[in-house]
């Protein structure tokens, strides 16, 4: 009850009219250019209809995927992306923003039996798909999220949409965040659960806020989650066990020896928003240390999510792109911009407000990002801060003096 019930949200409405006229003018369209087509049919999403057409024999689909920009034109629709062929399926998919988009609400997807009984370890409830399925990802498999899209077109609430669905979901025994903010306003309102589920380097400083903004404690920390992964890992190497599900099943059944230091692991997320601001101002320090985790960190529970608003090659290295599979794209401004996120077009073709695109293995998936308002975030944050729980963040171990 935290959270905003919107009214007409459950089912997206559906305006028949609009889809048979749609329907019409696609079927026109085709034929105009000569391409002819045997069925079409409709699936209505939150905010997109994807209408499925099965081409005629002989039909090369090269042909319908250039005529996008004509199809879009007849339909005086902001963005048309054309899927072609969608895969396992025999047909080629046309998305078309609907007239009246529907608000997919954070509530509706927290209240749905699938996130309710899942079984991931880290699950992160994203949003509605086009076939109006609950998306849900596990942090834990992917291992590690890069979030992009230009200013404006939801990847904050997108960052607060993961961190809300974490939150419903471990006890702050089992998780803690890093939470890296350089703009320094976007996750301040996370303060309050600082104890509970923060993690941060002590330091000498009064001022100890735990949600960074400061350049030289983000390499601090960086450092110090690198030096936290080794430490783990011998752990886990003591302990015999390959990773840390292992390691804490192990804990919690009394077989471990307490004395040579074994603790429970609890998972560590580490969430970077605005991340070109830290290449451009402490480059290859951040940098090096943010690879290094992404590459071995996943079996010792630490994941990463960055977010950055400047989807270029500078920004996104090809070292980032290769430890980062996981990708979520918002609305690009140029097609470039896509390719860098997705290897792939697309992404400029979204229509904004919290539509995206999510890629982890082979093809992406369209989903309209969960909504999650700012008051709802305070009142999750203030309910939690009111709950008996740890006493103090995380202490994460003193980096190495020589790395700075």
């Amino acid at each position: 009850n935290l959270l905003k019930k919107y009214a007409d949200n459950d089912r997206p409405s559906v305006n028949m009219e609009e889809i048979k006229a749609n329907n019409q003018r696609i079927v026109e369209v085709l034929n105009s250019f000569g391409v002819e087509i045997r069925e079409i049919k409709a699936t209505v999403g939150p905010t997109i209809t994807l209408y499925e057409i099965t081409p005629a024999e002989g039909v090369r689909i090269n042909k319908i995927r250039n005529l996008g920009d004509d199809i879009a034109l007849s339909l005086a629709a902001l963005g048309v992306r054309i899927i072609a062929p969608i895969p396992g399926k025999g047909t080629i998919g046309i998305e078309v923003p609907n007239k009246k988009k529907n608000i997919v609400s954070m509530e509706s997807i927290l209240n749905s039996k699938k996130f309710q009984e899942t079984k991931m370890d880290l699950p992160i409830a994203l949003g509605k798909t086009i076939t109006n399925e609950v998306f849900m990802v596990d942090l834990a498999k992917i291992p590690h999220l890069l979030v992009a899209g230009a200013t404006g077109q939801g990847k904050s609430v997108g960052l607060n949409a993961i961190i809300t669905s974490l939150l419903y979901k471990k006890h702050p025994n089992e998780l803690k965040f890093v939470l890296i903010d350089p703009k320094k306003v976007e996750f301040s309102i996370y303060n309050q659960i600082a104890d509970h589920f923060m993690a941060q380097v002590p330091s000498d400083d009064d001022d100890e806020e735990p949600i960074i903004t400061d350049v030289t404690k983000v390499v601090r920390t960086l450092n110090s989650l690198c030096k936290l992964m080794d430490h783990r890992y011998d752990l886990l190497k003591k302990a015999g066990a390959r990773n840390i599900k292992e390691y804490n099943e192990k804990f919690v059944n009394h077989r471990l020896n307490l004395t040579e230091g074994h603790d429970y692991m609890p998972y560590i997320v580490v969430i970077i928003d605005e991340f070109g601001d830290l290449i451009m101002t402490a480059g290859k320090e951040v940098e090096l240390p943010i690879a290094r985790i992404a590459q071995l960190a996943r079996a010792v529970g630490i994941h990463m999510v960055i977010a950055t608003q400047r989807p270029t090659t500078s920004i996104i290295t090809g070292n980032i792109k290769a430890n980062f599979p996981g990708r979520m794209a918002f609305r690009v401004s140029s097609m470039i911009d896509s390719r860098t996120i997705l290897d792939r077009p697309g992404a400029e073709k979204l229509i904004g407000r919290g539509d995206m695109l999510f890629l982890s293995g082979s093809e992406p998936v369209r989903v309209q990002c969960a909504f999650v308002d700012t008051p709802e975030v305070e009142a999750i944050n203030s309910y939690i801060a009111a709950q008996p729980g740890p006493v103090a963040p995380l202490e994460l171990p003193e980096p190495d003096s020589n790395d700075g």
